[in-house]
């Protein structure tokens, strides 16, 4: 594990399960911080590294699964449950929900690591993803309004001719703006821009992505 660029958020009640497990994951040197409630968790400002959700089921204030709904799956970091009580409806309801796992009381510490790795993984790759599209919209940004008309065109497989003649332009000033959408969007070959397109959530001419 790594000793920084990571964090794990520890959310119980239980003061002894708080600290036996801020222990045990300080000695193997993962950054952590520890709540007694949802809502001292939902007060705190997150920095902004991959982090996991080591979360109680059973809290003071809001249940954890009503919890996990709340936060949504938008950039709340992943969620481990911890469970004195792991029933399976509730287990069934976390996992559905997106949840890593669920772990039963009392943790055992290689299950909670393994989890945990698990956890920072996903964030990561959920913020590589958001890190793309955000360039991605960056550079589409830079189009101008016709260059985004074409855009949609070319990449659903239109040949120059017949974009052109859908909106009215030779295929001479189409093959221009072609180019510089290619430029602009930084992309290596047509199939890179194909590729762009579907993850910028750019409809085909006939309305379908």
């Amino acid at each position: 594990m790594k000793p920084t660029g990571e964090v794990v958020y520890l959310v119980d009640d239980d003061a002894r399960v708080r600290e036996a497990l801020s222990e045990f994951l300080a000695s193997l040197g993962i950054e952590h911080l520890t709540f007694g409630s949802a809502e001292e968790y939902l007060a705190h400002v997150r920095s902004d590294i991959c982090a996991c959700l080591v979360l109680d089921v059973q809290l003071p204030d809001i249940n954890g699964l009503d919890l996990q709904r709340q936060l949504g799956s938008g950039s709340s970091p992943p969620i481990i449950f911890i469970s004195g009580h792991g029933d399976i409806p509730s287990t069934v309801r976390a996992m559905k929900a997106g949840a890593i796992d669920f772990l039963t009381k009392p943790i055992d510490p290689p299950v909670l690591v393994t989890a945990i790795r698990a956890a920072f993984a996903q964030d990561l790759k959920r913020r590589l993803k958001a890190a793309e599209r955000s360039n991605l919209q960056r550079r589409f940004a830079l189009l101008t309004p016709r260059e985004r008309e074409v855009l949609p065109l070319i990449a659903a497989g239109m040949l120059n001719k017949q974009a052109a003649a859908l909106l009215g332009i030779t295929e001479v000033t189409l093959q221009v703006h072609r180019g510089q959408i290619m430029r602009k969007m930084e992309a290596d070959s047509f199939a890179d821009l194909v590729r762009m397109a579907g993850k910028l959530g750019i409809p085909a001419p006939d309305g379908t992505l």
